[in-house]
């Protein structure tokens, strides 16, 4: 029996898919996670994991320099918004071609190496761009005080020259903060995600893959990696610029700080602990480190002590010391032992962990079977 996917499971897949997403107030909100704000980072961040594991988790290239596309695509929506208006949809297309351009530079030289050269030259390219941002350009960046949208600025198709209306970024009066900034992400999630199943599913995938498992055999055949490499690394920078871009959308403002290389190097968190090369692994990990991030550090003491509040008072003091070095500022070694538990268990991500589950379920039904087949007439 043949391993591929039929056309029609894989749309009743990104239409289950596009359920879950769109009900996510509904079926976050008993964990705490169910408010706009946060479920704006799940969908801006999961676009962002979606892109980066078109790269990684397809040619096996690990980037370190991720970053320096999410601030090209923050600082072009940021210009759009300044020149043209507050509407999105402009900021989205500008962010999506500069962010290309800019990864077709960077891919064109980093990609003449592979391995930890490669990872060590994106490294390079985006503390380069950082420095940049944060210092050279500052012109073009505003440098670390940060570029954001002023009463000033022409904004030529707002009314009035731009010197009125709202500098919050507005799709046919439905302003981009709240749910309506969460319900815009989430589309252009399912969009992303969308055209990430039809490349992993489209010869151009397969390739891709190809790279992946023997760079060496493949160029033995007579084929070049190198145009299927570098048109990865350019989608996957756009992914990261449209993620930019989104970021901007609900809150007008970019910064350098997005642009080093701890946010790379979160990405490919998120995507080692969903599970690289799988199309859900990246947006469960976005999510739960996102998760992590806004609500473990969100707890405090008088937090533990309402949740040890039954425990003897001999007890709850210890206890709340010790899972204090896991939360609030600590939130950082809960997520350090999860990863760690997570590589050395499941070396596929959470992933991995899921189709273990569904295999032992198969594995179970398929015992059963046969002693129900196998059982005398009565």
């Amino acid at each position: 029996m043949s391993t591929k996917t039929s056309p029609a499971r894989d749309y009743i897949f990104f239409a289950v898919f596009a359920v879950a997403v769109l009900t996510m107030p509904i079926w976050l909100e008993p964990v705490g996670a169910g408010y706009p704000d946060l479920l704006q980072k799940f969908a801006i961040f999961g676009l962002f994991a979606t892109g980066f594991n078109i790269l990684f988790g397809l040619t096996g290239y690990l980037s370190f320099g991720h970053a320096a596309f999410l601030g090209v695509g923050s600082y072009t929506a940021v210009w759009t918004f300044k020149l043209l208006g507050m509407n999105p949809i402009p900021a989205v297309i500008m962010a999506i071609i500069a962010s290309g351009i800019f990864a077709l530079a960077i891919g064109y030289v980093s990609l003449r190496r592979s391995g930890i050269y490669f990872s060590i030259l994106t490294l390079a390219f985006a503390q380069m761009s950082y420095n940049l941002a944060y210092s050279v350009l500052t012109p073009i960046t505003n440098g670390e005080t940060g570029l954001r949208v002023l009463r000033s600025d022409p904004r030529l198709f707002d009314g009035n020259g731009g010197q009125e209306g709202p500098l919050i970024a507005n799709l046919f009066g439905v302003e981009m903060t709240g749910w309506g900034g969460f319900y815009f992400c989430a589309v252009i999630l399912l969009i992303g995600f969308f055209i990430a199943q039809r490349i992993f599913r489209s010869p151009f995938g397969i390739m891709l893959r190809a790279v992946k498992t023997n760079q060496n055999r493949m160029t033995y055949t007579g084929l070049n990696p190198r145009p299927y490499t570098l048109a990865a690394f350019v989608i996957s920078g756009m992914y990261a610029g449209l993620a930019g871009a989104l970021m901007c959308i609900t809150d007008p403002l970019a910064g350098a700080e997005r642009m080093q290389w701890t946010a790379s190097g979160e990405v490919v968190l998120m995507t080692i602990l969903g599970g690289a090369g799988t199309l859900l692994g990246p947006i469960f990990g976005a999510a739960l480190i996102k998760y992590f991030e806004n609500i473990f550090s969100a707890f405090n003491e008088q937090t533990l002590h309402e949740i040890f509040g039954f425990l003897p008072d001999f007890i709850e003091g210890p206890v709340i010391s010790v899972a204090g070095l896991f939360v609030g500022e600590g939130w950082h070694l809960t997520l350090g032992v999860l990863f760690m538990l997570i590589v050395i268990f499941l070396p596929g991500g959470i992933m991995e962990g899921v189709s273990r589950i569904g295999k032992l379920f198969k594995r179970s039904s398929g015992k059963s079977e046969p002693n129900r087949a196998t059982a005398p007439a009565e």
